[in-house]
């Protein structure tokens, strides 16, 4: 009996984890569909933990000119215990919603066919390879891990053997290989409206999602890796990088020809572009204000020019300061630091800020040092004095 299985193990065989009492599950379907003008068969297999947390799955053509649903079965039920044996599992719960199988395995009853008894002698040895194996009789809703799997099976092999239907541009004679199925929710469309939708929600910034009315799944670049242009693909690349990078740490490089992606967190604000190479400040997002800081550069206003960049380095390099009201530079060759501008503003020469009443807050901040420090002095003078008292007394 020829058959064609994928599978699909969600925990790697070595770092299997057992559930208590070392019990799994294993769900088992085989499905035969008669809509086409052959029979199309198929089966599913899940194995589970005690939680129903999935941890292996497989899915398979069963590929037979005369197959009826309880061979189907017995199919699905052989695969399932062979990868359970395979995963290095001991004991193991069917659960099974067929009652001629679930009485087969109990061994209440003998198979009559000739072929149904010849796959159950493939099982029962298997069977004896496991410490347990107990049938559970269920519903069939309880099965429904193995049962979407053997569906889809059907619905694949459907799809190749009869013209598909696009349900955005509703054209009805496509073949197997001009549409394209979604992974993660089986929707199928043809290969050019998924084109055009891909490139339109890139263009938008958004990520490209399945076609289907109100259908959250998300497409995969590798999935549709082979739809794509150079240019699309570039795009899409682009976009998986920005999600990666938080958007409070996204900065991009300020050279127009460049513009590529980078993540401002590391020290200092001076990056090299990790595409073009040239420098660049992360704080301000500018090409690199060398001799400036963030502070004086982001003072000159947006786009300045070179010469007004030239002159703040030389004012650094030459102790000036700049009028806080007319923006002239001033030059204090002796004297107070209180200087009053030829436009009338009074300000600080140390520290930049206005002069008011009492001075400046630099001024303030040295006064109630000066104080403390004062007050300190005067205190241990004090202390020197009653000690020296103390002393004579004795």
């Amino acid at each position: 009996m020829a058959m064609e299985a994928k599978a699909i193990n969600l925990l790697r065989e070595h770092d299997l984890i057992p559930s208590p009492s070392h019990m799994y599950r294993l769900y088992f379907k085989g499905l035969v569909s008669e809509e086409t003008t052959e029979l199309l068969a198929g089966f599913g297999v899940a194995i589970c933990d005690l939680d129903d947390k999935l941890l292996f799955q497989m899915k398979g053509a069963i590929h037979e000119p005369a197959i009826t649903v309880l061979e189907a079965e017995l199919i699905a039920l052989t695969r399932g215990l062979t990868e359970v044996v395979r995963l290095g599992i001991n004991h193991i719960s069917i659960y099974c919603d067929h009652d001629q199988i679930f009485e087969l395995l109990l061994g209440r009853s003998v198979p009559e066919q000739g072929n149904i008894a010849l796959l159950m002698d493939n099982v029962q040895p298997i069977r004896q390879k496991l410490k347990s194996s107990i049938p559970v009789l269920v519903t069939g809703n309880q099965t429904k891990f193995a049962y979407k799997l053997a569906m889809e099976t059907i619905v694949s092999e459907t799809s190749t053997d009869m013209p598909a239907t696009c349900p955005i541009c509703f054209d009805g004679n496509f073949e197997a290989d001009h549409m394209f199925s979604v992974a993660l929710c089986g929707h199928q469309f043809c290969v050019e409206c998924v084109k055009r939708h891909i490139e339109v929600r890139l263009l938008e910034g958004e990520v490209p999602r399945c076609l289907h009315y109100q259908c959250e799944s998300k497409l995969t670049l590798v999935s549709c890796a082979n739809l794509l242009t150079p240019k699309v693909r570039e795009m899409w690349e682009r976009m998986i990088e920005e999600e990666s990078i938080p958007v409070v740490d996204r900065v991009y490089c300020p050279n127009p020809r460049c513009s590529a992606l980078m993540s401002k967190t590391g020290d200092g604000a001076m990056r090299c572009c990790s595409k073009c190479g040239e420098p660049f400040c992360v704080n301000c997002k500018v090409p690199w204000h060398s001799n400036l800081s963030c502070h004086d550069y982001q003072r000159l206003g947006p786009n300045p020019t070179e010469d007004d960049i030239k002159l703040i380095a030389l004012s650094n390099q030459k102790l000036w300061r700049q009028c806080g009201k007319c923006q002239q530079m001033i030059q204090l060759s002796y004297g107070c630091i209180r200087v009053t501008c030829r436009c009338g503003y009074i300000f600080c020469y140390t520290c930049g800020d206005e002069w008011k009443k009492g001075g400046c807050p630099h001024r303030q901040k040295m006064l109630e040092d000066h104080a403390c420090y004062t007050c300190s002095l005067m205190f241990l003078i004090l202390i020197w004095v009653l000690l020296r008292i103390w002393f004579f007394q004795k």
